[in-house]
């Protein structure tokens, strides 16, 4: 596998499997802890998931490059205050800044996010994604988790559960996502 990014030419980092999971009453944004550049483990324990905004009502949850990632968290933060912690409304205009953004178009990450009401992926291209069945992931290991967490929607109803077992399929499969989980519940 090659590990420098076409467009950059930087070595690439491999991390991360983020998922959220909405079910009885509860939303859960979880996330591993690994950061990997090409097959070494450089950190462990990377706090991938957060509260964010005024009260610290929103939790998000990234994957992709960290300093991307910061900017859109602190970009969110900016459109929650604006109007006014709604966070689908600060959702859209992010990825519209995103996507319209010369700067920020070239941002390589991807975004879970959830309050009480919402839970969303955030793309670069646009896209402002409410999942159906309430169970998002994304990252190398997103699939992995995904798939996990749809097996078990119907033999659990705790969404902290459902998040930290597929979490551990995902440990167990992606040779980039650990079992240092953070998991932050709305």
């Amino acid at each position: 596998m090659d590990d420098r990014d076409n467009r950059h030419g930087l070595t690439q980092w491999h991390s991360t499997t983020i998922i959220g999971v909405k079910r009885g009453g509860a939303t859960v944004i979880a996330g591993d802890g690994q950061v990997s550049m090409g097959n070494t483990v450089m950190k462990p324990n990377a706090r991938k998931v957060r509260r964010i905004g005024e009260g610290e009502k929103v939790v998000a949850g990234f994957a992709g490059a960290t300093a991307d990632a910061f900017t859109l968290f602190e970009r969110l933060e900016k459109k929650l205050e604006q109007y006014n912690g709604q966070l689908l409304r600060a959702a859209v205009e992010l990825t519209k800044d995103w996507r319209m953004d010369k700067y920020l178009r070239n941002l390589e990450a991807l975004m879970i996010v959830a309050d009480e009401e919402n839970l969303l992926v955030l793309t670069g291209n646009g896209d402002v994604l409410e999942p159906e069945g309430g169970i998002a992931a994304i990252g190398s290991g997103g699939n992995y988790a995904l798939s996990a967490a749809k097996a078990l929607v119907d033999y659990e109803d705790d969404a902290e559960t459902i998040a930290r077992k597929a979490m551990a399929v995902a440990a167990d499969v992606c040779v980039f996502t650990n079992g240092n989980v953070t998991v932050e519940t709305v």
